[in-house]
């Protein structure tokens, strides 16, 4: 296929055709037998609509003796989305939720005011292999909404809507996209979607949100022409249509929304408009002045 048709018409009329605006490359971590790839926030952009953390965790295969554990650590100031594509997780929190979560589900937490969970490996899966692959982000929350009551929901994936087209299947895990909305209660614009694409597939993808990010879980996508790999976060300018097309079989992540209500403060786990926010949640950290997760009490990640 020639691009040029394509190119030409995003170029009309404006300065600068170039649909990707910024190429974020993760940093890679490892976490107790896996690794997590970050890519927001980045030194280049720290959010993207409301996004203002993005993790890839895995893929991987975790030993008999590598269960996941992240012991209980405090939130203020936002919403957290876990999205797996393989394995299974057990979500525990301060408001007495347990919830094993699988692939094609969400597990929806808002922190806002305050609020404690852990993450493990489920009892009943201990002492075997276990594959791990999903994505964690955190959401900021605006300003009006920042000392919400928190909150826990988790949606099966029969209620996560989805769309068919030719060669492709677009699943809106949170916010809306191609006339679908999700049920996630998220509070600001969001476009939040799991896109998976057969060999040689092409469309566009239309400026419906204020600010969008591609992010390539695998597979090879030509955007406007130009190649990029599995692993690569492309920040897309605004208002534009921006055709794609996959080489070989693509699976990608779509985010973006509402530019947030100004900047935000961010330490270990805390987000806030407000650097005194910040510090007063340390201190009740420190202070013990958190709730505790009911089952899981013994432990918790101290502040660092």
């Amino acid at each position: 296929m020639s691009w040029q048709p394509a190119l030409e018409a995003i170029c009309s009329g404006r300065d600068n055709c170039d649909p990707v605006d910024l190429v974020i490359r993760p940093k890679e971590h490892e976490l107790g037998g896996f690794s997590v790839y970050r890519a927001l926030p980045a030194t280049e952009r720290q959010m993207v609509g409301p996004f203002i953390f993005f993790d890839q965790m895995g893929p991987a295969t975790l030993a008999e003796d590598q269960p996941v554990n992240v012991r209980p650590h405090p939130h203020i100031g936002l919403s957290t989305l876990t999205w797996l594509i393989e394995g299974t997780i057990m979500h525990r929190d301060s408001l007495g939720f347990a919830q094993e979560i699988h692939p094609g589900e969400v597990n929806w937490m808002t922190a806002g005011s305050g609020i404690v969970h852990s993450e493990r490996t489920p009892e009943r899966l201990l002492g075997q292999k276990n594959k791990l692959f999903g994505l964690q982000v955190w959401m900021a929350m605006p300003k009006d909404h920042e000392e919400d009551a928190p909150s826990f929901q988790h949606y099966k994936a029969e209620d996560i809507p989805h769309i068919d087209g030719d060669g492709f299947r677009a699943t809106v895990v949170a916010g809306k996209a191609w006339g679908k909305r999700s049920p996630v209660a998220v509070c600001t614009e969001t476009l939040y979607v799991d896109l998976r694409l057969s060999d040689g597939t092409e469309m566009s993808l239309k400026p419906e949100h204020e600010e969008r990010a591609i992010y390539l879980l695998t597979g090879t996508l030509e955007v406007a022409g130009q190649p990029f790999e599995q692993g690569e976060m492309l920040v897309l300018n605004p208002d534009m249509d921006v055709p794609i097309k996959a080489h070989g079989d693509a699976h990608v992540i779509l985010i973006g929304g509402a530019k947030m209500d100004g900047p935000r403060f961010k330490f270990w786990n805390f987000v806030s408009s407000s650097r005194e926010r910040i510090d007063q949640a340390k201190a009740d950290w420190k202070n013990g002045n958190f709730a505790k997760v009911p089952g899981d009490e013994e432990e918790f990640i101290p502040l660092p």
